[in-house]
């Protein structure tokens, strides 16, 4: 029998099949897979909305004696020419790339068209010596194009296999099949998606963890596979934001970061799924409806809901006492052959529950509310008529709450707006949410959600009349038993499950959006600029035990602490010692450093000072490094963000772990000169890597190279991937510390023959002699010398493709950072598109782009912004010089949901209530969700209200500076 014959004699849908919960399938069984078939004409694939590269076409051909089966080619690479002809099609004229980089101005001069000509001869030559990536090979009107794309790494592919793979260009009435691309093999391989590939045990979802993860974050579902594999193989978020873009379809840290955290969702529910199935079988209560309705679960509350009568210690519900009475074969009988039934029959009149007919439809309707509440199709639709519909989510002031003494009465008026409160919950705002589950932790309020009358009875109908409609006529008693149990699946199961779902929904989504928030200001916060080359003092202060001082050096040395009292009889005095220092040196904020001065960190790095002046050499040093500063501290107490307690704490922890790691990373640390608390936070690296690499550097003087970092115990192949390209190796910086460490050892008398050989060895010249390495076992003897991408943000799997591009573009590794690199650079893309110049040196645009900014930034270098001057006017200094209507400049203290806090110089911040920041105020690059208007931003405010008695200033933004 052909294969068209089989495809049209499909197994008739039978109503006796499953009818109570219908989960259907996107395919038909795999034994009709199996089978050889007879292509239909290819379908049409629609275009993706992604720039993702298309697809790899592989066409079927004819062998030579004309059987109908596939017969694979192979192409084989061969230095010599070949019978392959290298067909190219003509590309489209594009849009010329901006050469600018990283803010980097276009130099364009006479010298860059003496280059072209030069250029051009590399390009033929390196288009002779590298393999071609395209290959079309024709066959009459047929094309089998092999289109090759290397990932980012530097290895030679030349002699590389193609592999051969079976055809998959043709469908069968199937899905399209999608392109899942793998860090492996760049263009990946076509991977059909359907239901049941995520495995749990020995069991499968019945729905694709991809597709749900990329409904969720809005992501392309091929970027969504190569993040799941990415995630899989241990990678951190800031290698792959900067490494592997070309996989994630350009994804930025706070896009993967939302990916993982609702792919680590989807994997909590996989996991309560498959803990639920595993008890209920070794229980014997699983049953394949059962079984069914927890592999289609995508939610906690769904896995909940239907697991939780079977739970340990809880009651059985009315409808497992009704099935146990042996009510269920009636009330399929109802749905079925209601002809056929007759309640009569299970009458038992000594038995309680069987006694009378109306004890009997009691025991029916309760088994067919329970049947309604679980079966998908059902609970899909009261989900798309509460979306057609406005539910509202309401709060009043708990009874038991008026009823306290006066004493309570001020908890209950932090409540005040929501006393009496109602909203729609498509526009309640995430703050309002967090507020309202605050009061009712408290119990001050009592919430509610309220869902309109008809959407009950558009239900009620839908039951009766469509979805559990008696397949035969049913007598009027038993439709009313049948109506009279949708009403009750919706009050006493559906209704509550809705309100659940509704809360957890706004809950989790008001939860994410804070934490985001909290994330987002820590990370403008840690990247403010650095002021090197200054002297400062920092203040902490205080009024019974006086202000807390210390001038530190531009170094970050103490050069001076003090404690002033400038509330005492001498204030005078006191104020007089300051003022001198107030005109010269700026105040910083202190937000966070008495937590940090009585932490083990500032015990081991100050153990001679009191933790009171800890505090502001704290405050001091984070104006000079604000990054390396804050690190020290857990980022929940610097003080930006709101509702922190009232959130997830582990998901606080983890985002604002990922923060801070994401700028150290981002900014770069030199290996010679970082603290092990910052190195710590380095992509890869933890605290005991952090501890042995600065072991290595005690032992055996500084680091001349990267490679140098395998040498360290703890660091193997995937920590050195992650962590390289943010390790930067600075010489000016090697030199320092070799002429430090001489100055150490020379004031301590000198040191052990050894060691003193080694650090000469390592510091006097631009390279070292290794010593044996007991870990391997082998001899490191060779010389190790420095290399000029080790100061760039260039990674160095990549280095082979750097070298052989500055030789293409006659460039020199000396001359990384300086102004000649530009010009060549300029030269290079006047010439060629990025896109092909990717292809000729086997790389990627992303990765090529990322080597061309390694290239052209200086050495010094820094993504940080620039620090600004001074935020306030000097004549209005408090609460009293202020008036409506002024108006001033000031510094985005804190940002929350409801608003942004502004430092205006008066002692208390004011309000800018979010209504008032739109997006015409903001310049179009924090427009965007990952910058926002967060901490450190310079704004131009406009005084509105000010309340005297709540001490309280509200604002209106004008601009941003």
């Amino acid at each position: 029998m052909s294969g068209t014959t089989k495809l049209s004699q499909k197994r008739p849908f039978s109503e006796d099949d499953d009818s109570f919960l219908n989960a259907t399938s996107e395919s038909d069984s795999e034994e009709e897979e199996e089978e050889e078939w007879i292509p239909k004409n290819k379908i049409a694939r629609k275009p993706k909305k992604s720039t993702a590269r298309p697809m790899i076409a592989k066409r079927q051909v004819k062998s030579k004696a004309g059987s109908t089966g596939t017969k694979k080619t192979s192409v084989k690479r061969s230095p010599k020419k070949t019978a392959v002809k290298r067909n190219r099609k003509k590309t489209p004229e594009k849009t010329k790339v901006d050469p600018t980089v990283m803010g980097q101005p276009t130099v364009l001069n006479n010298n860059e068209d003496k280059l072209s000509l030069q250029i051009k001869q590399n390009f033929e030559n390196v288009e002779q010596m590298t393999p071609q990536p395209a290959i079309q090979i024709k066959k009459e009107d047929e094309h089998c194009v092999v289109k090759v794309e290397q990932p980012s790494t530097s290895a030679h592919l030349y002699h590389r296999k193609i592999k051969e793979e079976p055809d998959v260009s043709f469908t069968w009435e199937e899905p399209a099949l999608k392109k899942q691309k793998t860090e492996n093999s760049l263009d990946g391989k076509p991977v059909k998606l359907q239901r049941g590939c995520v495995e749990i045990g020995e069991t499968q979802m019945n729905w694709n963890i991809t597709q749900v993860l990329s409904e969720r974050t809005n992501t392309d579902a091929w970027a969504c596979a190569n993040v799941i594999r990415l995630f899989k193989e241990e990678n951190t978020i800031p290698f792959i934001a900067r490494y592997r873009k070309e996989l994630t379809n350009n994804m930025d840290a706070d896009t993967l970061r939302e990916v993982q955290q609702t792919l680590e969702e989807l994997t909590t529910v996989i996991k309560k799924a498959h803990t639920a199935i595993q008890k209920l079988a070794k229980e014997e209560k699983l049953t394949p409806i059962l079984n069914k309705a927890l592999l289609n679960c995508q939610t906690v509350e769904e896995v909940e809901h239907v697991f939780a009568p079977y739970k340990s210690g809880s009651k059985k519900t009315k409808a497992q006492q009704a099935r146990q009475l042996g009510l269920e074969p009636a009330a399929n009988l109802l749905i079925d052959r209601p002809g056929e039934l007759n309640l009569n029959n299970y009458i038992k009149a000594n038995i309680k529950g069987l006694s009378n007919v109306g004890e009997i439809e009691t025991g029916i309707q309760h088994i067919l509310a329970d049947m309604m509440s679980k079966d998908t199709e059902t609970l899909n639709h009261i989900r798309k008529l509460c979306e057609q519909s406005v539910a509202f989510i309401q709060s009043t002031l708990t009874k038991a709450t008026t009823k306290e003494k006066d004493g309570h009465k001020k908890d209950t008026e932090k409540f005040r707006l929501y006393h009496n409160f109602s909203c729609s919950i498509r526009n309640i705002h995430h703050h309002q949410i967090l507020a309202i589950n605050r009061g009712e932790k408290l119990k001050i309020l009592t919430v509610k959600v309220s869902i309109p009358d008809r959407v009950k009875n558009d239900f009620c109908r839908w039951c009766v009349n469509e979805r559990w409609r008696p397949r035969y006529f049913a007598r009027p008693e038993l439709m009313k038993l049948l109506k009279d149990s949708a009403e009750d699946s919706y009050k006493r199961l559906i209704y509550p499950l809705l309100c659940r779902e509704f809360r957890s929904r706004l809950s989790t989504d008001a939860e994410k959006e804070s934490v985001a928030m909290f994330g987002r200001n820590l990370r403008q916060l840690l990247l403010i600029n650095p002021v090197r080359g200054r002297i400062l003092m920092g203040i902490d202060p205080g009024f019974k035990h006086g202000c807390k001082i210390s001038i530190i050096s531009a170094t970050g040395q103490i050069l001076h602490t003090d404690v002033i009292y400038i509330h005492g009889p001498g204030a005078q005095r006191e104020a007089e010692k300051i003022r001198h220092l107030l005109h010269k040196y700026s105040i910083t904020n202190e937000a966070g450093a008495s937590i940090y001065s009585v932490s083990p960190e500032a015990a081991k790095e100050m153990p001679d000072l009191d933790p009171n002046i800890r505090s502001a050499v704290s405050i001091a040093r984070r104006v000079q490094d604000p990054l390396a500063e804050l690190v020290k501290i857990e980022p929940k107490h610097i003080g930006v963000g709101m509702y922190q307690h009232d959130v997830s704490q582990t998901l606080l922890k983890a985002t604002l772990d990922s923060v801070v790691e994401e700028c150290v990373s981002f900014v770069g640390v030199d290996i010679n000169i970082s603290s092990e608390t910052l190195m710590r936070h380095i992509a890869g690296l933890n605290a005991s890597r952090a501890k042995n690499i600065i072991e290595w550097r005690e032992k055996n003087g500084p680091f001349i190279n990267r490679e140098q970092l395998k040498e360290v115990k703890g660091l193997g192949p995937k920590t050195f991937q992650q962590c390289a390209g943010f390790i930067r190796i600075n010489p000016e910086n090697i030199k320092n510390f070799c002429s430090n460490q001489q100055k150490s050892n020379n004031a301590a008398g000198g040191q052990p023959a050894a060691e003193a050989g080694s650090s000469s060895k390592a510091g006097g010249r631009g390279e070292a002699t290794g010593k044996t390495s007991k870990k391997k076992g082998k001899s490191q003897g060779t010389s190790v010398h420095p290399n000029p991408l080790d100061q760039t943000c260039i990674h160095p799997e990549s280095y082979n493709t750097a070298t052989r591009f500055l030789s293409f573009i006659i460039g020199d590794l000396s001359d990384i950072g300086r102004p000649v690199m530009q010009c060549n650079v300029n030269a290079a893309l006047k010439t060629h598109s990025m896109e092909i110049l990717a292809e000729k040196f086997e790389t990627t645009v992303p990765t090529l782009q990322m080597i061309i900014d390694g290239l052209v930034q200086p050495h010094d270098y820094d993504i940080r912004a620039g620090f600004e001057q001074q935020d306030f006017k000097r004549n209005i200094v408090s609460l009293n010089d202020l008036r409506a209507g002024t108006v001033l400049t000031g510094r985005v203290e804190n940002a929350t949901l409801f608003g942004v806090f502004v430092d205006i110089g008066v002692g208390r911040s004011g309000l800018i209530p979010i209504r008032y920041i739109t997006a015409d105020k903001l310049p179009a690059t924090t427009r965007r969700r990952s910058l926002g208007l967060g901490p450190g931003e310079r704004v131009e405010v406009k005084v509105l209200e000010i309340d005297h008695i709540r001490n309280r200033i509200s604002l209106d933004l004008i601009r941003v500076l």
